[in-house]
């Protein structure tokens, strides 16, 4: 039986009450053992939780969905999905549930939501739990991510359910509490829509509207200003990606937010060196996926949006068809705006230079770097150095210096900032061998790896002398990386 929290904890059963037919109440499996792994206190503090509850007997039932909070009704939703290119017309949280919506202290309503909490009626084959690994995983990438102010779901706190998951091996059992401001998707509208309810389709959008783009409801057509609205959001999120060689690696529809967060740090990574054609999912075998993919596949994921939302822009097909078309011809521009400013950003250049010449300049540095197989962070990082007039540490980085001393000759006049380049490009990622290493170590029960990693990586344009290991690229015989979906 699940028991009652406190009043002084309460959430928002907004989610399963507006959008019932997208919502099957359900109840965590119980956890034999809960021990808090890592606990986000800053996050708590945002949310008006109190941290020392959190890490008492009930907070810890809480974090596992075994004690239910005044208000509460966990669900599992509903979503379909493109995988891969291929339509799951009934995919929804297999492992997951939804706990409640809570106010923040500025005011804003946000998911409180469980990962690896058993199985629901989505769970299909799976056994609906998750191991200490990969919650992990999302607890560092996505505080890490965060950090760079990249959007992003948050995540609360990992909790060792004393239940082992069998995988490959047998492995230790993990819930993850995780926070965004919701978990509509691309999927979730493709749902909606699947179900032929124009009516619950129409629900679900002003539902979106009023928790994320609130000015669409005043546009002349508030449905197809949503779809621009996020459209944009995603432009810039899939744009700061790349800027930081972030490879999510398993852009399903599914996985593709409303709000423009990042969401599901399954088989995620980032580049070492610079290749446009990096994968890392061990499940993407033809490179859909691929760091150069990303803006493409994110197109592609909005067209599926549009085609879902088409019956709310007009009742005429061909004219909702037109509107849906003008918006989706926005995104490349925004997106390459986007993409341009943040690379002349990284690279110091004033905002005053000639866009022809930026452009040059930043094709011909994207060609050196793919040629050089330059470590991308590394590179990035000590070309501050460079624009300080010292370049030793980003020459040794190509296997041909006078090509890059010929770039740096025009980059150079052009008087780029040091300091505003160091406000941009992170000293510390999460680099794949360190993640690896502090996860290994955390799944046999030493967490200190783990804590130190996320201590860099949470203040990750600082640099400090004591973290020079956090800031060096993979050693040589590290690779090639494969990342795995954690279920």
């Amino acid at each position: 039986m699940t028991a009652a929290a406190p009043s002084t904890v309460t959430l928002n059963g907004l989610f399963a009450r507006d959008l019932a037919e997208m919502a099957i109440p359900w109840q965590a499996e119980q956890v034999p053992d809960p021990r808090l792994l890592v606990l986000n206190e800053p996050l708590a503090a945002e949310l008006g939780l109190d941290p020392a509850y959190l890490q008492g007997a009930d907070g810890l039932l809480l974090l596992t969905g075994n004690l239910v909070p005044g208000g509460a009704t966990p669900v599992a939703q509903a979503y379909a999905g493109h995988q891969f290119g291929w339509l799951a017309p009934r995919l929804g949280d297999g492992r997951a549930l939804l706990l409640g919506e809570i106010t923040d202290e500025e005011g804003h309503l946000r998911d409180i939501h469980l990962k690896g909490s058993g199985r629901t009626p989505f769970a299909r084959g799976g056994d609906g739990l998750a191991a200490v690994g990969p919650m992990l995983r999302e607890f560092i990438v996505s505080e890490a991510m965060h950090a760079m102010g990249i959007p992003t779901t948050r995540s609360l706190a990992v909790v060792a359910t004393g239940r082992p998951v069998l995988r490959e091996t047998m492995l230790p059992g993990a819930v993850l509490t995780r926070v965004a401001s919701s978990h509509l998707r691309v999927g979730s509208f493709q749902y909606a829509r699947a179900t032929d309810d124009t009516g619950l389709l129409r629900r679900l959008a002003d539902h979106a509207i009023d928790r994320h783009f609130p000015a669409a409801a005043e546009a002349g057509n508030p449905y197809v200003a949503l779809l621009q609205a996020v459209i944009g959001a995603q432009a810039s999120l899939v744009a700061r990606w790349m800027l930081v060689g972030f490879v999510h690696g398993v852009m399903n529809t599914d996985n593709m937010t409303i709000s423009g967060e990042t969401i599901d740090y399954g088989p995620c990574a980032f580049l070492d060196a610079f290749d446009p054609a990096a994968v890392y999912s061990s499940i993407d075998e033809t490179g859909r996926y691929a760091y150069r993919n990303q803006p493409l596949v994110a197109e592609w994921n909005l067209t599926r949006l549009a085609e879902a939302l088409l019956p709310l822009f007009h009742e005429e097909q061909e004219q909702a068809v037109a509107l849906a078309q003008d918006s989706l011809a926005t995104f490349r521009r925004q997106y390459s705006a986007a993409w341009s400013a943040g690379l002349q950003a990284k690279i110091g250049l004033p905002g005053d230079v000639d866009d022809g010449v930026a452009s040059a300049l930043v094709d011909e540095l994207l060609s050196l770097l793919q040629a050089g197989q330059a470590d991308h962070t590394t590179f990035f990082r000590s070309l501050a150095e460079a624009a300080r007039g010292r370049s030793a540490r980003v020459r040794s980085l190509f296997t041909d210096p006078a090509a890059f001393d010929a770039w740096a000759v025009r980059w150079s006049a052009l008087g780029p900032d040091a300091d505003a380049m160091d406000r941009v490009n992170p000293a510390y990622i999460p680099r794949n061998h360190l993640v690896e290493e502090a996860l290994d170590a955390a799944t046999a029960g030493d967490l200190d790896p783990f804590m130190r990693l996320l201590e860099a990586v949470t203040n990750p344009y600082d640099e400090r002398p004591e973290l020079e290991r956090y800031a060096a690229a993979a050693p040589k015989d590290f690779g090639p990386y494969r990342t795995f979906c954690g279920t």
